[in-house]
């Protein structure tokens, strides 16, 4: 009876001991296991030698965590998904706590929009107006004292207006044009704010000459340099009006590059008193032409004309400029504009041909003598018909009449370079 607890009591008392022994193993092991695990993670001394207290020597001193977050901001405006966004002074770009390195917006076609960061790095602004009715992107990076960077990309889309505005222009694009031709647009609302408008339009030349605009009244805008164009010219202009904001609620829809080519230099000189024209091609006088000018009671405008239209039959009737029912005439031939208020080269068939050259009975253009029908390409009509083209200049003088105002047609030229850019 007693054996069997004697037996379990010696047991009992080794298993004790062998639990105490292997507590002790396993105690030590699992040290073993935890200073090999912060060796490997906290780079400790014992496994890498290095610095004081485990730091990692590249951090020494540096009392910053290596992978903190740049300090710098970005703030863009408009906000992201905003809509309805004024094409001008809503974008804006800026930092603080850092500079701005980089700003590029595109619209949806990849685009891009100019712009400038300022100097001191704190802001980047539009150098244009954005057009209207479309969607950017705007992505920008700013870095921090510590060469830190911070990005932030949104996303906008701007007003679509509900009135609008267009440049009818002239010359026509790819045209080959007189070395008279100035660039003139005509507005289909009148500009209230022509500032805006005129920085929206670039005019450059090939050779460069410096070329500057002129407002004639709200609603036209004629470009031109100080003397007529050197023959050879290439001309171009940059109509980057959709989006600018001509007037309250109005915006331009015209986005459009226009080419034209300055051909031969002619200015042909009309002298009112003498009865003659003058044609000088490329300085040469290659032909002198008997004429016939304004009446006594309607004498024709002195000055620089340059020719605007060109007809080879037209009607002409006295009722359209004043003259009543004086004349009404619907087959001139040969006729080539030179004033809105139709002053007008252009053939005559139905004055004796003894006229031209020795009388002036016009009502106020200059008469060239010529055939029913500009059929006869042998007469002096025809023959300055066909070596005309738009752009040429005409002088008038020697009449006993005022110098035509200067935006009585493209003729611009009557102003003093002082006059035209002030």
């Amino acid at each position: 009876m007693n054996g069997q607890p004697i037996s379990g009591a010696s047991v009992g008392a080794n298993g004790r001991r062998g639990r105490r022994r292997g507590g002790v193993r396993l105690q030590a092991l699992a040290a073993g296991a935890l200073l090999i695990v912060l060796t490997a993670c906290g780079g400790g001394e014992t496994a890498t030698g290095g610095g004081k207290g485990g730091q990692d020597p590249a951090s020494q001193g540096s009392g910053k965590p290596e992978n903190a977050a740049s300090q710098a901001v970005v703030t863009i405006l408009p906000k992201d998904g905003a809509d309805s966004v004024a094409t001008s002074g809503a974008l804006k770009v800026s930092a603080e706590q850092g500079k701005l390195t980089t700003v590029e917006v595109a619209d949806s076609k990849g685009a891009a929009v100019e712009g400038k960061i300022a100097a001191d790095g704190a802001s980047w602004a539009p150098t244009a107006h954005l057009s209207a009715g479309t969607q950017y992107k705007v992505h920008a990076i700013a870095k921090d004292a510590e060469g830190r960077e911070s990005a932030k990309d949104t996303t906008f889309t701007t007003l679509v207006p509900k009135n609008t505005f267009i440049g009818h222009y002239t010359p026509e694009d790819g045209a080959t044009v007189g070395v008279g031709m100035p660039v003139s647009i005509n507005f289909t609302r009148g500009i209230t704010d022509p500032d805006a408008v005129e920085k929206a339009i670039k005019v450059t030349a090939e050779p460069a000459v410096e070329i500057e605009g002129h407002w004639f009244g709200n609603d036209r805008l004629d470009f031109r340099p100080e003397e007529y164009w050197a023959a050879g010219t290439k001309v171009t202009v940059h109509l980057n009006l959709d989006g600018v904001e001509g007037r309250p609620g109005v915006y331009g829809k015209q986005k459009k590059t226009v080419t034209f080519t300055i051909g031969r230099r002619q200015v042909s000189t009309v002298d009112a008193s003498a009865k003659t024209m003058k044609i000088e091609r490329d300085g040469k006088i290659i032909k002198t032409l008997p004429i016939t000018a304004g009446a006594p009671s309607t004498t024709t405008y002195n000055g620089e004309m340059v020719i605007s239209e060109k007809y080879k039959v037209t009607r002409m009737n006295g009722a359209t400029v004043g003259f009543g029912g004086e004349y009404d005439i619907k087959d001139v031939p040969h006729a080539m504009r030179l004033s809105t208020s139709g002053t007008f080269v252009h053939g005559n068939y139905w004055a004796p041909k003894s006229t031209f050259g020795s009388s002036n009975v016009s009502h106020g253009c200059v008469g060239l003598s010529d055939t029913r029908g500009a059929g006869d390409s042998s007469t002096p009509a025809a023959w300055f018909f066909d070596r005309s083209i738009i752009g040429d200049v005409i002088v008038v003088k020697n009449s006993k009449d005022k110098q035509i105002q200067p935006e009585n047609g493209l003729n611009g030229w009557n102003m003093s370079w002082s006059e035209w850019t002030a």
